[in-house]
Parts: structure tokens; C-alpha cells; sequence
């Protein structure tokens, strides 16, 4: 009997360790591309965390910045508003490629997917039109380059790695100014 039994709870103690180990698969299966690239750094540590995690938001931010200037294009009528999702294509689409590049000599993992926040702000934007539509627009990209002028100026004086913190030195003047033409078209409206 005391044999039965402990052969009860050893298989019963197998399959509860079996189902975690499934349980954390699973888990790293939702996890987001921003998640997965984060996960990556630390395993690696060829960059310090702090300069990888800014990489990280960069490149997630950068890519969620560029979709919403493609979807401003398609449905913007203001040429002001066209104008500034022009700009902001262009000059992120380089800016993101430069940061490619840095994180592959650095080798940062970078994500290669938009993240769940940045396709759910999208699809959110996405249901507009007209005025609203770019009133939305000019608003996100208002805050959404507040807190890039915070993060780049932060990177720019406190990132361990000379690379990261010279790119971000670089960038910064050009989030500066986007923030300045999205501030003035927003007064504007």
C-alpha cells in the first residue's frame, strides 16, 4: 500500500513539473516581439540592460510611428497633417535603419514585429476619419514624441554604451523637431 501510494504522488509530482514546463512554453509563446527581443538581451549581455531596453522601445516606437504615418498618407486630407506623416516616414524609416545597424554590430535583438500596444493604437487610429482622423493623428503623435524627446535626452546623457548614447545624442534634434511640428499643427486645428 505505502509503495502504491508513493508511486501515486511521484507520478502525480512528475506531471505537475511536466505541466509548468508546458505552462512556461506556452507562456513564452504570447510573449511580444518588444518581450522576446528584451529576453534575448539579457540572456546575451553583449550590451548593458539599460541600452538594450532603450533599443528595444526605440525600435517598437519607431515602427509604431512609421505605420501611423503610412495610415495618416492614406487618410489625411490637411496637407499640413500629410505633410508631417511625409516627414515622419522618412525620417523614421532612416532613423530606424540606423539603429538596425547598431544593433546588429552590437548585437542588440531587436523586435521585428509592431508590439500588442502599438497594433491596438493603430487599429484604434484606423477606425477614423476626416478631421477626427487627424485631430487622433496630430494628439498621438503630440505625446507619443513628448515621451521620445524624455527617453532620447535620458539615452543621450546615461546609456552605458558609447554606440546607443551617440545615436540617441544624434537622433534627438529630430524627434525635437517633430514634436515642434506636431505641437503646431495641433494648435492649429
Amino acid at each position: 500500500m505505502k509503495k502504491t501510494t508513493f508511486f501515486v504522488v511521484v507520478l502525480l509530482g512528475i506531471g505537475m513539473l511536466s505541466s509548468c514546463g508546458n505552462n512556461t512554453q506556452h507562456n513564452r509563446q504570447r510573449e511580444t516581439p518588444a518581450e522576446s527581443a528584451e529576453a534575448i538581451n539579457k540572456a546575451d549581455k553583449s550590451i548593458d540592460s539599460l541600452s538594450a531596453s532603450f533599443a528595444v522601445n526605440a525600435a517598437d516606437d519607431g515602427m509604431m510611428e512609421v505605420a501611423m504615418g503610412k495610415l495618416a498618407l492614406e487618410k489625411a486630407t490637411d496637407p499640413r497633417v500629410k505633410a508631417f506623416a511625409t516627414m515622419s516616414v522618412n525620417d523614421r524609416t532612416k532613423i530606424n535603419e540606423e539603429l538596425k545597424a547598431i544593433a546588429e554590430k552590437r548585437k542588440i535583438a531587436l523586435p521585428s514585429d509592431l508590439s500588442a500596444a502599438g497594433m491596438k493604437a493603430i487599429d484604434k487610429l484606423s477606425q477614423k476619419s476626416g478631421k477626427r482622423f487627424e485631430k487622433e493623428y496630430i494628439a498621438e503623435m503630440v505625446d507619443n514624441h513628448d515621451l521620445d524627446v524624455k527617453d532620447f535626452n535620458n539615452a543621450a546623457s546615461n546609456l552605458e554604451s558609447i554606440s546607443m548614447r551617440e545615436w540617441a545624442r544624434k537622433t534627438l534634434p529630430i524627434v525635437m523637431m517633430h514634436l515642434d511640428s506636431a505641437r503646431a499643427i495641433k494648435n492649429a486645428q
